[in-house]
C-alpha cells in the first residue's frame, strides 16, 4: 500500500541567511541563526519544534548534537546525508514523518563555512577515506569535483552534440536573475562569450561553467495541515517527493543521465501532475551541464536535448518558458556549505508566496519544483525532488 505526502504537510517557514563569508561565527551558530530565522517566519518558537533534520554539515553527531545546542526537545530526528540534494530530501522525508504522524513541526537546518574554515564532512571527504569501498579504485586517478563534472559535460557533447555556448546560456540566465539579489556574489550580467572565453578548469567546464563557494545556509519549517491553516501564512502545500541514489554500477555506467531520471517521474507522479504543468524549478547548478542532464531527466525536454533547450534565455524569467534559479543559484548567488538543495528549496518557497524580486517573480506561479543532484555526477550521487504548490 503506497501512503503519499501528498497534501500531508505543508512548508511554513523559509530562511536564507544573507551572510556569504562568516568571519568570526561558528558553524552551529549559523545553524542557531538560520533556525530562528526560519521559525520566526513561520510565526513558531522553538518550544514548537518536535522534529530536526539535518545531514552531515550539522556538527558532532548531527541532530544528537544540535538539538541540545538549539534547545530543542525532538521526538523525530534525521541525519540523512546525499550531498547536496539532503535538503530536498529532507523535505520529503518530513512531510513522511508528519504524514505518520511521528511529528507535527519539522526543523531543517543547513549551515557550513566553506569559503572562510574548512568545508563539511560529507562533501568530498571520502576521497581519500580507505574505509570507503570505491577509494582504491577510484583514488589513483586523482580526481577532483570538477573534472569529475567535465566529463559528464565532455561525454553529453560527444554523443549529442551539446556545445559550450548552449551551457553557457545556464549561467547567463543565472546572472539576469543575480543582478536582482543583493546578496548574490557575483551580481554582474555576463554573456556567453564571456562564459566561453572565462578560463579553462576542466574541459570543457570553464571557470564560469562552475559555482561560486560560500558560507551561510538556510532552514525550513515544515509542518502539519492543521498547524499551517493555523498560521497567518501562505500555504505552500507538499505536492510530491522522491529520491533515488545511482552509481556506477560495476562500471556498467551511462555518465550523461542522473538519478533524476527515477527521482523526478516518481515525485510527478505522486503530486498528480506533468513537467508542462510547473511554472518554475529551482535546478541544483553545480556546474552548467548538471542544470541541463536534470532538465532532460525531469522531463522538461527528450535525452540529449538539455543544451538546446536551454539556449537562448529560454531559463531567465519573463524571457524563457521555464524561469530557474531567480535569486541567481549557485553559479551567481550562492552555495552554502557546498549543498545547494536547501537554497532551492528557499526559492521556490518565494516564488510560490510571491515574494521573489519583482523583476524575476513568475507571474501566477502556483506551482514549482525543486531538484538537486548531490554526490558526483558521473560516479555515486542522490538524486532529490520535491515539487511544491501554493494554495
Amino acid at each position: 500500500m503506497f501512503l503519499t505526502i501528498n497534501g500531508k504537510a505543508y512548508i511554513a517557514g523559509a530562511f536564507e541567511h544573507p551572510i556569504r563569508k562568516a568571519t568570526g561565527k561558528t558553524i552551529p551558530q549559523l545553524h542557531a541563526e538560520m533556525a530562528a530565522g526560519a521559525l520566526a517566519d513561520a510565526g513558531l518558537t522553538s518550544r514548537d519544534v518536535d522534529g530536526f533534520f539535518c545531514a552531515s554539515d550539522a556538527p558532532g553527531m548531527g541532530g544528537l548534537n544540535m538539538a541540545e545546542y538549539l534547545g530543542l526537545r525532538p521526538r523525530y530526528v534525521d541525519n540523512t546525508d546525499t550531498g547536496g540534494s539532503s535538503y530536498i530530501l529532507a523535505v520529503g522525508h518530513a512531510a513522511q514523518a508528519i504524514a505518520t504522524g511521528k511529528c507535527s513541526v519539522a526543523l531543517i537546518t543547513l549551515a557550513g563555512m566553506p569559503r572562510t574554515a574548512r568545508g563539511p564532512k560529507g562533501e568530498g571527504a571520502f576521497f581519500d577515506d580507505p574505509i570507503c569501498p570505491d577509494v582504491p579504485y577510484e583514488l589513483p586517478f586523482r580526481h577532483t569535483i570538477a573534472n569529475l563534472y567535465g566529463m559528464s559535460a565532455k561525454r553529453h557533447m560527444y554523443q549529442y552534440g551539446t556545445t559550450s555556448e548552449q551551457l553557457a546560456w545556464v549561467k547567463v540566465a543565472a546572472s539576469h536573475h543575480a543582478q536582482h539579489n543583493p546578496h548574490a556574489m557575483l551580481r554582474d550580467v555576463v554573456t556567453v562569450d564571456d562564459v566561453v572565453n572565462s578560463p579553462m578548469v576542466s574541459d570543457p567546464l570553464r571557470r564560469l561553467d562552475c559555482c561560486v563557494i560560500s558560507d551561510g545556509g538556510g532552514a525550513l519549517i515544515v509542518v502539519s495541515p492543521e498547524i499551517a491553516r493555523s498560521l497567518k501564512r501562505p500555504l505552500i502545500k507538499v505536492r510530491g517527493a522522491a529520491e533515488a541514489i545511482k552509481h556506477p554500477n560495476g562500471g556498467r555506467n551511462d555518465i550523461t543521465f542522473s538519478g533524476g531520471v527515477w527521482s523526478g517521474p516518481a515525485a510527478f507522479t505522486e503530486a498528480g501532475v506533468k513537467p508542462s504543468d510547473i511554472k518554475y524549478v529551482s535546478i541544483y547548478d553545480s556546474f552548467t551541464i548538471t542544470v541541463a542532464i536534470a532538465l532532460e531527466d525531469l522531463g522538461f525536454c527528450e535525452k540529449g536535448e538539455g543544451g538546446r533547450f536551454v539556449a537562448d534565455g529560454n531559463l531567465i524569467s519573463g524571457v524563457g518558458k521555464l524561469p530557474f534559479n531567480t535569486d541567481g543559484g549557485g553559479l551567481c548567488s550562492n552555495h552554502p556549505a557546498n549543498r545547494g538543495g536547501m537554497t532551492k528549496v528557499i526559492e521556490a518557497v518565494r516564488q510560490l508566496r510571491g515574494e521573489a524580486h519583482p523583476a524575476v517573480q513568475v507571474k501566477n506561479c502556483d506551482l514549482a519544483l525543486a531538484h538537486g543532484t548531490g554526490g558526483y555526477l558521473p560516479t555515486r550521487h542522490g538524486s532529490a525532488t520535491l515539487i511544491l504548490e501554493s494554495v
